[in-house]
């Protein structure tokens, strides 16, 4: 006998884009709070998370700017904010000697880790609720909706540079 897949209940769009809303306001308020538990602000603690994202390709002052929507100025207040905490050091490009690529530095790896691990776990128990199928739309609405958002972001940054 095969296990039937839980039954969900019926959403309309209105109630699927109210319950967005209260997870980016969740998440908002928790980010706000996972950065002063590590002595950093948001907007910091986002530019270590894609350095933590990036792994081995280590990303270059430049590639921070464009993820995190900042000028190369503000980036780099960023990564003297980052430095100065112990999260990053910067190295030279080894092809580029005028370009410096960010790593992480593991004790903070480590901290960041401790603090985030156990909602990716409770995370990971939710999304074990959930069929292969189900994970693959969830996925695919992530990434179009993260696509459109920085899309909507561009287009409203277009506006307030031709008034």
């Amino acid at each position: 006998m095969t296990a039937q897949p839980p039954t969900r209940p019926p959403a309309t769009a209105a109630e699927a884009l109210s319950a967005m809303d209260d997870l980016i306001a969740a998440s908002l308020v928790g980010q706000q709070e996972m950065a002063q538990r590590l002595g950093l602000n948001v907007t910091d603690l986002t530019c270590f998370g894609y350095v933590l994202q990036a792994g081995e390709n280590l990303l270059t002052a430049g590639d921070l700017a464009t993820r995190v929507h900042v000028t190369t100025g503000a980036v780099t207040g960023i990564l003297n904010r980052l430095e100065r905490a112990g999260y990053v050091t910067r190295r030279p490009d080894p092809h580029d000697r005028r370009r410096v690529r960010v790593s992480a530095q593991p004790d903070a790896v480590a901290r960041v880790y401790a603090l985030y691990e156990p909602y990716y776990a409770r995370l990971g128990t939710l999304f074990a609720d959930y069929s292969p199928e189900e994970i693959a739309v969830l996925t695919d609405w992530f990434t179009r909706a993260t696509t459109m958002a920085h899309a909507y972001r561009e287009e409203l940054r277009g506006r307030d540079e031709a008034d």
